[in-house]
């Protein structure tokens, strides 16, 4: 593109940023979303608690990055951490650089089950690399998910994770194309919240699967009491490594994550965007022993594993991640969230029994979403017997009226949430019944 034409695209108005994207981007998406026709908008910038499209719109955002602006969009000790970094340098390889030093440092302190830690660029890297790292420490091959669970996208992970029915457990039905027919030899999966079903599966199995990997929340799905402590003696029974997907609970839930919140330590726990501030950063943390199994020094032997990535570790993002962490650590954080989510919760809920609507406002902790179900979910099928379309048409009725979710998806409470938001989200929502 040459310089008139950069320029011209920056005085584009929404509908020619739409041109633009419908012409080279699928979908005219970033991904796996893409907003409905009627209701889609462009940001343009994001500041505190809410988003800009280009047509200058505001919205309250509870989308929050995929729930990585939990202190909300720019704030000022983030940006000024990003600008002193940027000038000492935007990215090194191959060496380490002190600021990637610091937030390992910070991050082992933080993280209950973490010795050590290796950096990755994204959480499916993280995933990916707990995975492998898994198989390298126990020379098994299979490795062992919960029906609906995200864990990214790569293809390991590409298994059951949008089910449109209950799964043939414990085989692995791959959601995506592209993904070789054999590597569902090397899945299994499971039921969420079913500690019998796992456990039965675990018994005939236990000399293949390498480990468990679990979302302790799944998606909007919390725990079962007791659940999360009988995968630990599940593995801890069969020598199988249990791994907690923390890239959306970590950092959230508490400043020691699921881990905490929950009482149960993993082996190993995978992170992303949130360590990063929102910047390309993941991390695996967990065993020394573990984690020993990347050492580069290894190269060679039968069971190193090999990471690698060029912006492992890139100071702009673990600049912006210290500043975020240092941030929870400050006394009430965790505290203000839940208060601030469990007013959302009641005063959403309000509007919905005012409106006969029969849905529920599930919140607890920082995660939020509206179901049309009787009450809260224990497992990916009871969301599936619910009315997603009705929910998926609140959503959409909502982002009408200023307030940014992606319909059908879960949302986040940020820090600086605040009770302007709570009325915009609360008149939106009584317009929204009333349209439904």
């Amino acid at each position: 593109m040459s310089a008139n034409t950069a320029a011209a695209a920056t005085e584009l108005d929404q509908a020619g940023l739409y041109d633009v994207a419908e012409r080279t981007l699928p979908g005219a998406g970033l991904g796996g979303y893409s907003l409905p026709e009627d209701v889609r908008f462009v940001i343009h910038k994001g500041q505190g608690s809410r988003v800009q499209s280009t047509d200058g719109r505001w919205y309250v955002d509870y989308v929050g990055g995929a729930g990585a602006n939990i202190i909300g969009h720019c704030h000022p000790v983030v940006v000024e951490a990003i600008q002193r970094q940027a000038e000492q340098g935007l990215h090194f390889f191959g060496t380490l650089n002190e600021t990637a030093i610091e937030l390992s440092d910070l991050l082992v302190s933080s993280i209950p089950c973490a010795e050590k830690i290796i950096f990755t660029t994204t959480g499916s890297e993280a995933t990916s690399y707990a995975m492998r790292m898994a198989r390298a420490y126990t020379g098994k091959d299979k490795i062992l998910k919960f029906e609906g669970a995200y864990h990214g996208n790569h293809d390991y992970a590409s298994f059951s994770q949008f089910p449109t029915g209950p799964a043939n457990y414990p085989v692995a039905t791959s959601d995506s194309g592209g993904v070789p027919h054999v590597l569902g030899e090397t899945m299994m999966v499971a039921p969420y919240n079913d500690l019998e079903a796992t456990a039965q599966i675990v018994r005939e199995h236990k000399d293949e699967i390498a480990a468990i990997i679990v979302e302790p929340v799944q998606r909007i799905i919390f725990p079962v009491e007791g659940f999360l402590q009988g995968l630990r003696k599940l593995c801890d029974d069969n020598g199988i490594v249990l791994i907690f997907d923390e890239v959306v609970t970590g950092f959230r839930l508490a400043l020691g994550g699921a881990q905490e919140y929950f009482g149960v330590t993993p082996d190993l726990a995978t992170y992303g965007k949130i360590v990063g501030g929102g910047g390309p950063l993941g991390a695996v943390g967990g065993k020394a022993e573990i984690l020993d199994k990347t050492n580069p020094r290894n190269k060679g032997k039968a069971d190193y594993a090999y990471i690698n990535g060029t912006l492992h570790g890139n100071p702009i993002a673990a600049a912006a991640g210290m500043a975020t962490i240092r941030e929870l650590q400050k006394p009430g954080a965790y505290e203000t969230l839940r208060q601030k989510t469990e007013a959302w919760r009641a005063a959403c809920q309000k509007v919905l029994d005012d409106n006969g609507v029969p849905a529920i406002a599930v919140g607890e902790a920082s995660f939020l979403q509206f179901l049309f179900m009787g009450g809260r979910p224990k497992n990916q099928l009871d969301i599936l017997d619910s009315d997603m379309a009705a929910m998926r048409k609140l959503d959409t009725e909502m982002l009408r009226r200023g307030v940014y979710t992606l319909p059908g998806v879960r949302r986040f409470m940020s820090l600086v949430n605040t009770d302007e938001d709570l009325q915009v989200t609360v008149d939106a929502l009584d317009g929204a019944c009333k349209a439904l």
